[in-house]
């Protein structure tokens, strides 16, 4: 019976010693007991002096958390961890190699470990096989670019994240990127062209990735691009090394795709916003990381676009907060929080005459059931971006329209002769905005001589999509103003080329009319301009009878600001119009 347990044993001794798998057992602290050759054989690179005495030390530089995960098992025996992969990074005759190693820890007894580890890199190799094949899956691609898809980035990323640190891919960084103007492109000039911009941006996408694969020592299996969706592309770079590199690629990827694009007999410019998750905060699933992203991309977008912002925890935050902001404004537009005010526009009489009735400019306000009253510069932008600026806009329209035949049958002759109504962008590019724009003035059986739509400088300056429909909305009868005239892109020497009836002088220049030679002298020049192309001026923010004085004497028609009027409700306005007061402008010095 000895005779046949020696032979079991030696038997047992040969088998681990011929083992293809390193075998080694030790101590929970980690002390090596015994080691096969194959042992020997793959845990000597890791090694920094040839010392195979400690198996935790040996593998700290590839598995750091080896010694952490058998401290924190507590049964006596069982798998303290399984398959658990890295990489050995080698290098023969100058080129490059990955070994990829899967090790196995086994808690055989309270005191005894073994561990197994296995060359892995014919598996891995079969996954990334796998990986390439699946990518070339045509269901797997988006149909218009043919880059990748979501579900692709997403199994991209799941790979990633799962990786242990020192295996390939395990440093990333994902750049969540989106189209600053794609929608007034796609809105104003229609959906080939915007396609025909996509494909272009798809095609410099994947043309500078391959001029920046060197970065980070990675290769096509270690980053990809893929769209999203609509205008929403994303790029996971892996293996990147430094920090910098990312900077790098990011900087690259915002210049080649921000130069313009060539579409038919179109130069359209389309600069790019977007957001960055490097590894060291990139926490839950994919999902969460492209989410994380893309918060980054929206706070960049926010703050100016054709630029890159990195994705810190208290985004997170603030997204939630804006989230709700976007949520409580849905529930303003359906419960009735939202109204108008309205402030006078005066005529500027000839003899100091001021005639209150000229026109009204409505104004939106919140009353918000906690915040109270908000202002719309707090809610105008948040509507443009989630996509209620058609029914908030809808809803001034109508109601400022409605409003303006109440006064005509309560004011007759004395009524309000003018409503103005302010336009943001997103509304001016929007599919259909004409004829809601129609639509809403037969409903409230309004002529349209007497809707005034304003939009500001920089607005109607921006490309001939907008022009054309600001040519449209002319084209119903009703008038333009320039908004903010002064403090855009444009000179006096191109006010001829917007398709506007009315110039509106910007209040920083009315401010400074009686203090200022300079700023007189640039207001003069506006009127005389103005009138020679037969346009009517309004100077914007008179809060002083000196500048008042000024303004008419400068030959201006119309007036708006405190010195007449603050923007009231409507009931307000027809106390106003009666109880109007004629204030001796021309008398002053």
């Amino acid at each position: 019976m000895d005779k046949v347990t020696n032979d079991s044993y030696e038997s047992l001794m040969q088998f681990l010693y011929r083992a293809p798998v390193a075998l080694v057992q030790t101590n929970l602290q980690g002390d090596v007991e015994m080691m096969n050759p194959m042992g020997a054989q793959l845990l000597m690179p890791l090694s920094r002096e040839g010392n195979l005495e400690n198996l935790f030390e040996v593998l700290y530089q590839v598995v750091p958390q080896l010694k952490e995960l058998v401290q924190n098992f507590k049964p006596a025996t069982g798998p303290v961890c399984e398959s658990l992969r890295f990489t050995l990074r080698e290098k023969s005759r100058g080129i490059r190699t990955h070994r990829h190693l899967s090790i196995s820890v086994q808690k055989l007894d309270p005191r005894c470990l073994m561990t197994m580890v296995s060359d892995a890199t014919l598996e891995v190799e079969r996954e990334q096989t796998g990986l390439a094949r699946r990518l070339k899956d045509a269901s797997r691609l988006d149909a218009l670019t043919q880059m990748p898809n979501r579900e692709v980035v997403k199994e991209h990323l799941a790979l990633a994240m799962a990786a242990a640190p020192g295996d390939p891919g395990h440093e990333f960084a994902v750049l969540f990127m989106n189209c600053d103007r794609f929608k007034l492109i796609n809105d104003s000039l229609g959906q080939s062209v915007g396609d025909a911009v996509l494909n272009l941006i798809a095609k410099r996408l994947q043309a500078t990735l391959r001029l920046t694969d060197s970065l980070g020592n990675s290769d096509d299996r270690q980053q990809i691009a893929a769209r999203l969706g609509g205008d929403e592309f994303v790029v996971v770079l892996g293996q990147m090394m430094r920090p910098d590199d990312v900077h790098a690629v990011a900087l690259r990827l915002i210049d080649v795709l921000s130069k313009p694009y060539g579409v038919g007999t179109h130069q359209l410019h389309c600069s790019i916003s977007m957001g960055i998750v490097l590894r060291a905060q990139a926490v839950g699933d994919a999902d969460a990381v492209l989410r994380d992203a893309s918060i980054a991309m929206a706070v960049a977008k926010r703050s100016g676009g054709a630029r890159y912002v990195i994705f810190t925890p208290s985004m997170q935050e603030l997204a939630v907060a804006r989230a709700a902001n976007e949520a409580a404004l849905r529930i303003a537009l359906s419960e009735d929080q939202l109204f108008l005010v309205y402030q006078p526009v005066v005529g500027l009489l000839p003899d100091g005459i001021i005639d209150p009735s000229a026109g009204v400019e409505a104004l939106v306000r919140w009353q918000h059931p906690e915040r109270g009253i908000v202002p719309p510069v707090e809610f105008i932008g948040l509507a443009e971006q989630c996509g209620l600026i058609g029914a908030l806009g809808d809803f001034v329209l109508r109601t400022a329209c409605r409003q303006f035949m109440q006064w005509q049958d309560v004011l007759g002759d004395k009524a309000p002769r003018l409503m103005a109504v302010n336009l943001s962008r997103a509304q001016l590019v929007q599919p259909g905005f004409v004829a809601s724009v129609r639509d809403a003035l037969q409903t409230c059986n309004m002529a349209s001589k007497y809707l005034q739509l304003e939009v500001t400088e920089s607005l109607a300056a921006q490309d001939e999509g907008v022009q054309a429909q600001m040519h449209a909305l002319k084209a119903l009868g009703l008038s333009l103003a320039l908004d903010d005239f002064g403090t855009g892109y444009s000179s006096l020497s191109s006010l001829h080329q917007f398709p506007v009836d009315v110039v509106k002088v910007d209040r920083s220049f009315t401010s400074q009319a009686d203090t200022s030679q300079h700023h007189r002298v640039l207001i003069d020049a506006t009127v005389r301009v103005a009138k020679s192309l037969g346009m009517r001026t309004v100077a914007e923010g008179i809060e002083t009878l000196s500048q008042a004085a000024v303004i008419a004497e400068l030959g201006c028609d119309k007036g708006q600001g405190y010195l007449y009027s603050k923007p009231l409700a409507s009931a307000q306005i027809v106390r106003f119009i009666q109880d109007f007061k004629q204030l001796p402008v021309h008398s002053l010095q």
